[in-house]
Formats: structure tokens, sequence, C-alpha cells
């Protein structure tokens, strides 16, 4: 369990330029203290857009930029998420709400965005801490499980979001896109991938309804309490949009492992999820059903797609990793993972863990 306020000195190669931003920050802010130092440090947590924090007396702020180096087409956009959080953070309280964003400045060569800070715990094995008992694991389940259906009830048109997606024929676009953006960056062949690729391309599911996601809901995105015993916030709405609130289910299902997941599925996420009293997935499926009413008889083939479209993502930042284009060395071993991640779309495609409730 760690404190979302513990940061780390910049890493190399991903700098700012300190002076350029206090002058940006002093036009931006009426009271910002520019007499004063400003400290930037990073949050290490993440593997796409960079967040950093900003101090300066009592002054203290959040940025947000892309990685370095070459972006893929339409990837990483911060003016986006920027408009996404300021439509959707008067609605939904535990979204960061944003104050600034910079473009086409002298502070950077990218689009960036200065939002609040919001603080709190994130519950992850990667940090040492105390861990969730039982009765907090589950307690954490369920707030879990009630933020997604919350988030869900949030109604696009009323929040202004309705330009943000394009519901009829989400699901269709988003298996094809992602399908192409694994094929330009896929190092090797992958077993079962072209099986996987047929499944997916001939089971493509309907999409009934469009509501506010996040797409990349996992747990180390929320901030608790320090008791554990609410939500404070949630971060990373990079990837947020309008469209099938199931895939969302199903996205958040690939990132909560089970004890008797592979090892190297455990591994690699290093979820506290494994821990007694944590929601099974069935569990957790069950649960929303209850919460939303809604009919979650398809949910195979988004947990089947959110596993592949997760193996896309580590994917192309190991690629990144591997070409040259970003120095961090966590990257390296993504590769391995994007394969054991394809395995387990494959695993559940082939009906080896069929859902029972």
């Amino acid at each position: 369990m760690s404190a979302q306020n513990e940061t780390i000195a910049v890493r190399p190669g991903e700098g700012l330029d300190v002076s350029a931003l206090s002058n940006f920050l002093t036009g931006a802010f009426d009271k910002f203290p520019a007499d004063e130092p400003l400290v930037v440090k990073q949050f290490p947590a993440g593997a796409s857009n960079l967040t950093y924090l900003l101090e300066c007396g009592s002054f203290e702020a959040v940025l947000r930029r892309p990685p370095f180096g070459p972006l893929p087409a339409k990837g990483h956009d911060m003016k986006r998420e920027y408009q996404f959080l300021k439509a959707l953070s008067p609605v939904f309280s535990y979204a960061p709400k944003p104050f600034v964003i910079g473009e086409d400045t002298e502070v950077m060569d990218a689009t960036f965005y200065v939002m609040e800070r919001k603080r709190g715990v994130v519950v992850d094995k990667r940090t040492s801490g105390v861990q969730p008992t039982a009765e907090q694991a589950r307690n954490i389940s369920e707030m879990f499980v009630r933020l997604l259906a919350d988030l869900h009830r949030v109604d696009p048109t009323s929040a202004g979001l309705d330009a943000f997606g394009r519901p009829e024929g989400f699901m269709e676009r988003q298996v094809k896109s992602w399908i192409q953006r694994f094929e330009r960056v896929k190092a090797e062949d992958e077993p079962g991938y072209e099986r996987l690729k047929e499944w997916m391309l001939a089971n493509i599911v309907t999409s009934s309804e469009a509501t506010v996601i996040h797409n990349d809901l996992k747990l180390n995105n929320l901030l608790f309490s320090t008791d554990l015993s609410g939500i404070e916030a949630v971060v990373d709405w990079e990837m947020a949009t309008v469209g099938d609130p199931l895939f969302d289910l199903g996205v958040a299902l690939s990132y909560w492992t089970e004890a008797g997941d592979s090892p190297r599925l455990q591994n690699g996420f290093k979820s506290v999820t494994t821990n007694e009293g944590f929601f099974t997935r069935n569990q957790f499926i069950e649960r929303y059903e209850q919460l939303t009413g809604r009919n979650c008889d398809d949910i195979l083939f988004y947990q089947v797609f959110a596993y592949f479209k997760l193996a896309v993502i580590v994917q192309q930042i190991y690629y990144r990793w591997k070409v040259g284009q970003t120095e961090d060395e966590r990257f390296k071993m993504y590769g391995p993972m994007a394969g054991e991640l394809i395995k387990q779309a494959v695993y559940m495609m082939e009906g080896e863990k069929k859902l029972e409730f």
C-alpha cells in the first residue's frame, strides 16, 4: 500500500524546463508565488503519459504530458484528456479538476495540462506496506464495483460529453482498431494470435447502450482514504470516452487477477486482488449486474477482447523501448507480458474458464 504523494526525482530523459514552466504558471494563476522556487518531482507509476508534481510555496498541482519521442497516431491526446475532465469533474467528484492547458508554448514541445492534486493511498503489491485485511478487501471490492456503476450512470448528454464518443459501431471499431495497432508493433508471431483474431472478428457484440467509460479502470488508478474506508479519487483518464459500459467492465476485469491465474499474469500486475477477501471475477460481474440491472451474458467476449487490448498496449510500450524511443528500463519486460496476455485471451476464448454463476 502506498501513498499517492510518494514521488521520485525526475527520470533521466524526462525532465522539464523549470524556468519556462514557472513563467507559464505565473501567467496562468493569479496567486502563483513566482518569487519562490518551483520544485518538480515525478510520480513513478504509469507506463504511458507522464505525471509530475509541481510545488512552489503553498502552491501545488499535477502536470500531465505525453511521453517523449514519436507517438502513435491519435494517442496521448492531452487536449482531449483536459477537455474530458473539464466536462466530467463537475458531475463526478472523483475526477480531478483540470486548471489550465498549455498548447504551442515555449515550455515544452508537446501539449500539456495542469490539474488539481488529489491525495490518497494506492493499494498495490508493487510497494511495501500494510496489505488490506480480508474485511477491507471485501469493502474495497464493493466500493470498486459501486464506483464503476456510478460512473456508468453519468449522463453523457447533460455532462456535455456527447462529442467524445461515437456509440454506433463502437465495439466493431474497437476490435478492428486494436488488431491494426497490434500488427504494427508485434515483434514476432504470437502462438494463438491468428485464432484469437478470427474469433474476435466473428463474434463482435452489438452495444445496447453508451455511457461514460474510464476505459482503463484498475485498482491502482484509485486513491483511497488512509484507513481504506473510502475512495478519494480516480486518476489516469487518458483513454476515457463514451462507449459500451460492458467493455469498461471487461477492462476492469482484465486487471482483476485471481489466485488461480498463471504466475506470470499475477507477477505482471502484482495486484492485491489475489489476496483473501477480494471478490472473484465472477462475484465482481454478479455484483455489477445487481447494481446496474445490466445483462452480462456476453461478458466472455468483452473479457477476451479486454485481455487482447491490454496485450496491445503492453506491446506498444515494449516496442517503444526496443527501438530506443524511451530509456525507461521498466519496459524491457513488457514483451513477455504481452505474450502472456494473448495466452490468457486465448485461454478464455477456448472456454476453459467459462463463467458460471
